[in-house]
């Protein structure tokens, strides 16, 4: 599996959600809303999920397995990274 496109779009109010992502895959598949934030331990991703009947959120694709999650997290917070580093230089 390759992360093929990495899409971010900064969140302009303050608040600990920094920006929203869509990754692509192999070119085939589309993962959208997964959440970049600033947590007490510092920034992390949150998969796209929906709020049950319960009251609690469940994700609605995530990956199976910690290895998987790892590298998923790592693609898209250096995209994050280089967009952040992108805007400073254009202000």
């Amino acid at each position: 599996m390759q992360i093929t496109d990495v899409r971010v779009r900064k969140v302009s109010k303050e608040g600990k959600m920094k920006a929203i992502v869509s990754i692509t895959i192999d070119d085939e598949f589309v993962v959208h809303d997964i959440k970049i934030i600033e947590g007490e331990k510092g920034i992390f991703i949150a998969m796209p999920s929906r709020k049950a009947a319960d009251g609690e959120y469940r994700d609605i694709a995530h990956p199976i397995n910690s290895d998987t999650r790892d590298s998923i997290q790592k693609i898209i917070l250096e995209k994050y990274q280089a967009v952040l580093e992108e805007a400073e230089v254009t202000e």
